[in-house]
């Protein structure tokens, strides 16, 4: 007998089994595992190819059935029963009933492999119709599935209407709160209301009863105003006339000022628009040197006395007299307020549109600064934060008549016939180079100078003091802190007064020359006795230029120094000059002094032009 009929029987159950799609090799380790992890259940068998019903246990979510062949559903119970009724229906292999065939019993070999084909067969299909049942079970879990997340669905929404609703209810719940307060603050204040109903009836009547007095007094008081207004009528035609009169006394102060602005001139001009005042500066202890003369009934006269030895020896000692005048004598004991009384009137004329011009002259030491710039405490104060103070406060005076003043305020400083800008805040290195120019109209400016717009007298003061640090000072033999250089201090004045259609312009200018000096009493060596030649140069230049004007020669050296160059105005052009001439009380200074005396009676002599006022 040949073997292929076993042959074709394998391949038919292996075909069989193939086409179910299922492989009990793997099944039969996943119902292994199954019955590891779920509890056993009783048996249930098959009767007419279906399952009786399961009890009411939950059934397992099962899992999505594969595609192309019969899906193994992990059910405990169905492969427990599965697994049972499989194992009734194969008889045992050596069981009690079975005989061993001998080996050359072929037929019967193949009889018993058919037999057992069939017996396989036959659990297929039973297992095939189980997993159909199984699958019916899955399409009916998840239909039933679906409906009820369908279910779960409409209801979460339902749910969530229900709270949306219940917030709705929520907010009617506190608006029917804050209404019920609402209600009874309302009940509250109308009962309120009444009350206050109440008293404003007993007060409309106490009103009303007011009211029939006020209107008794209204008919009185309308008469009386009826009078007031024949009053006002009378007052306003008296106010016209004083507004008229008040016109014609502006036409009238205008016109005064303007006279006195006249008479102010004159006064000036017949005092002379070059006048000297020499002062003599006090002893360090106190006093007065003897060969210093001041009459007591006289304040325009100064004698130097000197006493001279007899040559022969058979005559006394004689002394020799010089008398000297000018137009104002001040001793050691004159203080600053003295002093600047003397020239207040002069200052005024700077804000009636001169030029004015004040300048200190005398050997180092005899007190030049002192008599300008003074010191920082108000008695001790010198011309120039004096002539300041004055300017401003005039100003302010005369803004009551119309008048508006811009005031710019230089400080310059003629260091070794170099000019030097005071008011200069930057580095040293940086410092720009300065020339004097004339422009067309004759008036002399300084090329990149600084020139601030000041408004009141602190403001000047300020730039005095910095001009005081930036100046060059050095100790000399005769003086703790000489001044090495000429200081000009120039305040530029414009004034306008748009109502009389009346401008002017002029310059306060006032200087403070660097002191006189000779090499044995100064000891200068070095860069001092530079500064030295250079002031004495500059001074000597001084004095020709004077002598000049004092003799009416056609041609006058202004141009031979920059400070003759710079006083050009002052000296010899449209400006009023106050020169003051220091001179100092010591016995050794006698030369000096009467060096200085002599330059101050040259001034004295010497005769300008007319100044005439800056006005349009």
């Amino acid at each position: 007998m040949s073997r292929l009929p076993v042959s074709a029987s394998k391949r038919t159950l292996s075909s069989s089994s193939s086409e179910n799609g299922q492989d009990f090799g793997p099944a039969q380790k996943k119902m292994c595992k199954d019955r590891e992890t779920v509890k056993p259940r009783p048996a249930a068998t098959i009767v007419g190819g279906r399952r009786p019903a399961v009890g009411p246990t939950k059934a397992p979510i099962s899992r999505p059935v594969r595609a192309g062949g019969a899906a193994t559903v992990a059910v405990g119970p169905s492969r427990g029963v599965l697994k049972q009724t499989v194992a009734s229906t194969i008889p045992k292999a050596g069981g009690a009933g079975a005989t061993k065939r001998p080996p050359w019993d072929l037929k019967g070999k193949v009889s018993d492999m058919e037999g057992k084909v069939r017996n396989f067969q036959t659990k297929i299909k039973s297992v095939n119709q189980e997993n159909e049942v199984l699958k019916d079970a899955v399409v009916q879990k998840h239909t039933k599935m679906a409906e009820m997340e369908k279910s779960l669905a409409r209801q979460t929404n339902q749910i969530s209407e229900y709270e949306k609703e219940l917030q709705v209810l929520l907010g009617v719940r506190e608006e029917l709160k804050k209404v019920s307060g609402d209600k009874s603050l309302l009940e509250k204040e109308l009962s309120n209301l009444e009350g206050k109903y109440k008293v404003m009836e007993t007060l409309r009547d106490s009103q009303e009863t007011e009211l029939q007095a006020l209107k008794m007094k209204l008919s009185v008081q309308e008469s009386a105003l009826a009078r007031l207004q024949t009053t006002l009528t009378n007052t306003e035609e008296e106010v016209s006339l004083l507004k008229d009169t008040v016109v014609q006394q502006k036409d009238e102060l205008h016109a005064g000022e303007m006279e006195r602005r006249r008479l102010h001139n004159t006064i000036q001009e017949l005092k002379g628009n070059i006048r000297v005042f020499c002062r003599v500066r006090p002893l360090v202890d106190g006093g007065l040197s003897k060969h210093i003369q001041l009459p007591i009934s006289d304040n325009t006269t100064i004698t130097l006395a000197k006493t001279e030895e007899s040559h022969t020896g058979k005559t006394s000692d004689t002394q020799k007299n010089y008398n000297f005048n000018f137009d104002r004598v001040f001793g050691p004991q004159a203080s600053q307020q003295e002093v600047f009384e003397e020239i207040s009137l002069l200052v005024q004329s700077a804000l009636d549109g001169y030029n004015v011009c004040c300048f200190a002259y005398g050997q180092t030491g005899s007190g030049k600064t002192y008599t300008m710039e003074g010191s920082e405490y108000d008695d001790y104060r010198g011309v120039i934060p004096r002539a300041v103070k004055q300017i401003f406060r005039a100003a302010e005076k005369l803004e009551a008549q119309g008048w508006e003043f811009t005031f710019t305020a230089s400080f310059v400083e003629i260091y070794n016939e170099t000019l030097r800008d005071l008011l200069f805040t930057g580095k040293a290195s940086k410092r720009p180079e300065h020339e004097i120019r004339k422009s067309t109209n004759n008036e002399v400016t300084i090329t990149n100078l600084t020139y601030e717009k000041v408004s009141n007298e602190d403001q000047v003061l300020d730039l005095i003091m910095l001009a005081n640090k930036n100046r060059s000072t050095a100790q000399t033999a005769q003086n703790d802190r000489s001044s090495r250089s000429h200081s000009v201090f120039q305040l530029d004045i414009e004034g306008v007064n748009v109502g009389r259609d009346v401008k002017c312009k002029s310059t306060l200018c006032l200087v403070d020359l660097a002191g006189s000096e000779r090499m044995l009493k100064s000891q200068s060596q070095g860069e001092r006795f530079k500064e030295m030649t250079a002031i004495n140069g500059s001074l000597s230049n001084l004095g020709i230029v004077i002598s000049a004007l004092a003799n009416k020669e056609s041609y006058v050296p202004y141009r031979n120094s920059k400070l003759t160059y710079l006083l050009q105005g002052c000296l010899g052009g449209n400006s009023k000059t106050l020169m003051f001439v220091n001179i100092a009380p010591e016995p050794d200074s006698f030369g000096e002094t009467l060096n200085s005396l002599r330059f101050a009676s040259k001034v004295n002599d010497c005769v300008i032009g007319t100044a005439s006022a800056n006005r349009k």
